[in-house]
């Protein structure tokens, strides 16, 4: 009994070392947005919680006025209809209400637009992210250009590639590669799509990023990562029959690391990638099969 009590301890143990490791992805029956993990996006779930203070009073009420219009109003109880053609007030209400509904939308909803849309003055990392059917194609810009392609993860390369875990590395969102960037810093995205492709579109739910790829148009958006770890989006432009396995997948991770990183991918990429998956990765601290057999 004690040895399986270990267990369960150690699976616990596991699953939430886990699921603080791998930072934030889509989660079985969801309804909610994902968790925030930039500025931008804190104020994304700020914004869809305040409509919704809005929003259902106003189908409550709308529904409340189909009900009583449908059993006040019906043939068999109302069977002389009234010759009413207008009402003053009912007019004035409906017409003032919704402006200052929108109004109270407007404001909050111009501000967070405003602050997706308008990048920072110096931003700390640049990278172009290039779309095509169907991987992404990441190019760091700076002095001496460090590129490389990002397809979704195969079952089949799962173990060459160290990423076995399902829990870290989900399947149909893990990709080969993965953008890596530093934590708490200005990241600016330049999006597009190659010349003779399709329309695609780059988002991060976690980091409140969407904006198309387009074929000969450089799209730019920005984020900034506020905690390490693993993040998954997916192109979210229907372009083709492959559209659903073009996950996009970023890596956050300390400044000291990403530097180290970015050093060795230039020459090495897989083996940078490797080093870095053992520098973030933390190694399971129980062993919960062995425990289970004793």
């Amino acid at each position: 009994m004690i040895n399986k009590a270990n267990a369960v301890l150690a699976s616990l143990a596991t699953l939430l070392l886990a699921s603080g490791a791998h930072a934030d992805q889509p989660k079985p029956w969801q309804v909610d947005l994902q968790d925030a993990a930039s500025p931008v996006m804190h104020d994304i779930r700020w914004f869809e919680h305040y409509t919704l203070w809005f929003i259902v009073p106003i189908t409550l009420f709308v529904l409340l006025l189909l009900v009583v219009v449908v059993m006040r109003f019906r043939a068999a109880a109302n069977p002389v209809p009234s010759k009413t053609s207008h009402n003053t007030l009912i007019e004035i209400v409906w017409t003032v209400g919704p402006v200052l509904v929108l109004l109270f939308l407007a404001i909050p909803s111009f501000n967070l637009l405003s602050k997706e849309l308008v990048l920072p003055e110096k931003p700390d990392v640049t990278v172009k992210a290039t779309a095509t059917q169907w991987q992404w194609n990441y190019e760091y810009q700076m002095e001496t250009p460090v590129g490389f392609d990002s397809y979704l993860l195969k079952d089949g390369d799962r173990e060459a590639a160290g990423k076995t875990d399902l829990a870290r590395y989900p399947r149909l969102l893990a990709v080969d590669n993965e953008l890596v960037v530093p934590v708490g810093k200005n990241i600016r995205m330049l999006v597009t799509a190659a010349p003779t492709d399709v329309i695609h579109s780059f988002a991060m739910p976690s980091m409140g990023v969407k904006i198309d790829a387009i074929p000969g148009r450089l799209n730019e958006t920005w984020f900034v990562a506020e905690k390490e770890g693993l993040y998954y989006g997916q192109c979210s432009e229907l372009c083709g029959k492959d559209h659903a396995f073009m996950p996009i997948a970023i890596r956050v991770v300390s400044e000291d690391k990403y530097k180290t990183w970015l050093a060795a991918a230039g020459s090495d990429l897989t083996k940078a990638n490797k080093d870095l998956m053992a520098a973030t990765d933390a190694p399971a601290t129980v062993n919960v099969a062995e425990n289970t057999a004793q």
